[in-house]
């Protein structure tokens, strides 16, 4: 055996040269893997005695995609499609032999092989699009050759990996090895050197693409079924546009267009945004003043008290990694309701081909159901899921803490209350946390864990794990009205309403927020959730428009009506009973209505949301900028295209932020638009939110 670099190694087996790559920990296209591919097949093209050759790679995985730590950099020589030349151009029969992933640059390595092995376990797949890219070494160009446009189309809009057996009937790989990968490839590599015959390059192959040829309109008919889906982003278009070149130019004209359309996309501001992403998300689950050796404890049985929507999907995360789960309610009825809820939701799932209905009974026999507090005494874990009345989550704290065994972890699924107040109450301050999942729980991807004054560590990495466990992102912040999220959150929406009492009718704002990337604007999101959130009856005063929407029973989605009126299919149109009620509020408030431009309507949301984030982050409640940015995409919809209200703030730079904040302070008078002393210390030594 030979050391080609320190990364790839030469060994000769009887006529087939085997490059074995070893870069830990997901054999990523570096510098070292590159140069050492290009050199080994140029070494077994020299040699006489080679008659095929085989990429192999040691760890657990194949080649995983390029080294993303070199994308801010120039490039290192020699750059992936040198070296790809290099596999395609060979004269001997290249065989990559695939286990683990092969994904990005890998799967463009494999490309450029004469043939494709893998392991049943593996995965293929173009991610790109993720990263707001393209395959950009010719990966278009070649996917739609062997495996059709159709899927070619499916794979690099989603950035969805295929099984090793989904593979194989696509034509992606030739044979799905059984047994040892390397002892099965090699065989495999001597069949096609025995075979003999002339090597077909994936470039030559032109079957496969016919069908598009005759029925171009594919192309138009994707656009529309994923229009809404990737509203906004520019990567799932180019990509098209590159599979519509394979079909309509000569390869190498493809790969110009290729070519010309991923540096768009390098240099563009959305794929920054979306690479910035990819690392913050990693970066919110390293806690710095952690210590190394902090114990985390374990978790086998959770408990869960209240089985309303929030306590139910709750109770799915857990199940559907197999832990068993306990709801508490406090009347029967209440908890069959929650029961039969879950039940529904999992055959719903099932119905839709994504679970089987053996999957649906298993995760509901891990499911029990009791009016009894103590039946969460050997529970690892409880999470108190009620509503946010903070008397209420007081009383249950106090009677968990003499229930729960010791050492048990205590949590609360609040949004907005103060953790440490609640574990006040308790013997065990220590266990005590605040775990808030964003509704509904089994569906959305945040997890805000809010450690409190007294929070141990092991209870902070525990719950950080468990995160993980129930593939969750979850992100560490600190006591505070709102935490992250609803505190910042506040301020936008408070911005909202004021907007519309000027002369911004509510359709016109949600607009500009649709527009700018989110899902949907401030007061849909409102109807959404439901007006009466917060709300009280009995004490309502009519003080402001939503108490009024709340007294006229519109309290959103729910009841047909809210700041929007809405159809049987909850369809919404504006509402001049909404648009009346600011009229009038407006009035009375001696407010002068004007019409607001939509420039203005997006500085005044999201300004403030910039500004309230410098002012958390200056207080400690977040570690990093980057947590922030996390929250907001996982748990508020914020567009990953535009990186986070922190990244978005740095994109359009400090000083400009300041001095529209200083704008509208100096406009206004008002002190919700003072600048945060953090904010301006920043922007005033030309730095950025780190």
């Amino acid at each position: 055996m030979v050391q080609v670099t320190s990364m790839v190694d030469y060994e000769n087996v009887d006529g087939v040269a085997v490059l074995t790559l070893d870069n830990p920990p997901v054999n990523a296209l570096s510098q070292g893997v590159r140069q050492g591919l290009l050199e080994g097949v140029a070494r077994a093209e020299a040699d006489d005695t080679v008659k095929g050759v085989l990429i192999h790679c040691k760890g657990g995985t194949f080649i995983a995609g390029a080294d993303i730590t070199e994308f801010g950099s120039g490039p290192l020589e020699p750059d992936l499609r040198s070296v790809l030349v290099a596999l395609d151009n060979a004269g001997k029969p290249i065989v990559a032999a695939i286990h683990g992933t092969a994904l990005g640059g890998g799967l463009e390595t494999a490309l450029c092989c004469h043939y494709r092995v893998a392991v049943a376990s593996a995965k293929l797949g173009l991610p790109e699009v993720n990263l707001g890219l393209l395959p950009g070494a010719g990966g278009t160009q070649r996917l739609p050759r062997v495996v059709g446009v159709e899927k070619a189309l499916q794979m690099v809009t989603t950035g969805v990996p295929v099984s090793a057996t989904e593979a194989l009937e696509a034509g992606l790989v030739d044979r799905v090895i059984e047994g040892d990968l390397r002892t099965g490839a090699l065989a495999f590599t001597r069949e096609k050197i025995a075979q003999g015959g002339t090597l077909l390059r994936i470039r030559d192959r032109e079957d496969k693409l016919q069908s598009a040829r005759e029925h171009p309109e594919i192309f138009d008919q994707l656009r529309k079924a994923i229009a809404r889906k990737t509203r906004g982003f520019l990567a799932p278009e180019y990509n098209i546009r590159c599979i519509e070149a394979a079909v309509k130019q000569p390869f190498d004209e493809g790969m110009k267009t290729e070519s010309k359309l991923f540096k768009e996309l390098m240099t563009g501001p959305q794929s920054a945004a979306q690479q910035y992403f990819f690392f913050a998300e990693r970066q919110a689950g390293k806690i710095p003043d952690l210590p190394k050796d902090t114990v985390e404890l374990p978790i086998a049985r959770v408990g869960v008290i209240g089985s309303g929507t929030m306590g139910g999907g709750i109770a799915m995360n857990m199940v559907n990694v197999g832990i068993p789960v306990t709801i508490v309610e406090v009347k029967a009825e209440a908890l069959e309701r929650g029961l039969a809820v879950i039940r529904k939701n999992y055959e719903n799932t099932a119905r839709k081909g994504r679970i089987s209905q053996a999957d649906v009974e298993q995760r509901c026999a891990l499911i029990s159901g009791s009016l009894d507090l103590n039946e969460l005494a050997d529970c690892d874990l409880v999470i108190e899921a009620v509503f946010e009345d903070m008397a209420v989550k007081k009383d249950i704290f106090s009677r968990l803490d003499g229930i729960a065994r010791p050492g048990a972890i205590l949590a609360s699924n609040t949004s907005a209350l103060d953790i440490n107040e609640i574990a006040a109450v308790t013997k065990r301050p220590e266990s005590v946390i605040g775990l808030h999942f964003f509704s509904p729980a089994n569906v959305m991807k945040l997890l805000e864990v809010v450690r409190g004054a007294k929070t141990s560590p092991e209870v902070i990495k525990t719950c950080m794990s468990l995160a993980k466990r129930i593939r969750k992102t979850a992100v560490l912040v600190g006591v505070c009205h709102g935490f992250v999220g609803n505190r910042i959150l506040f301020y936008r929406q408070r911005q909202a309403e004021q907007l519309a009492l000027e002369g911004a009718p509510p359709h016109q704002v949600d607009k500009v927020l649709y527009d700018f990337g989110f899902p949907m604007g401030a007061f849909q999101m409102s109807d959404l959730a439901g007006l009466d959130i917060g709300w009280n009856a009995k004490t309502s005063r009519g003080a402001t428009v939503k108490d009024r929407l709340c007294e006229m029973d519109r309290r959103g989605q729910k009841t047909g009506a809210g700041f929007y009126d809405y159809d049987e299919n909850r369809n919404p149109t504006p509402s001049p009973v909404a648009e009346e009620l600011f009229a009038e509020f407006a009035a009375k408030a001696g407010i002068s209505r004007r019409e607001i431009t939509d420039e203005e309507i997006l500085e005044r949301c999201v300004l403030p949301m910039i500004n309230e984030g410098a002012k958390i982050l200056d207080e400690g409640i977040a570690i990093r900028a980057s947590d922030i940015d996390v929250v907001y995409v996982y748990g508020y919809g914020w567009p990953v295209h535009r990186g986070g209200p922190m990244h978005y703030a740095n994109s359009l730079g400090l000083d400009k932020v300041l001095a529209r904040l200083r704008h509208y302070h100096e406009l206004t008078g008002d002190d919700f638009w003072k600048p945060s002393q953090y904010l301006v210390a920043l922007a005033e030594k030309g730095d950025r939110f780190s």
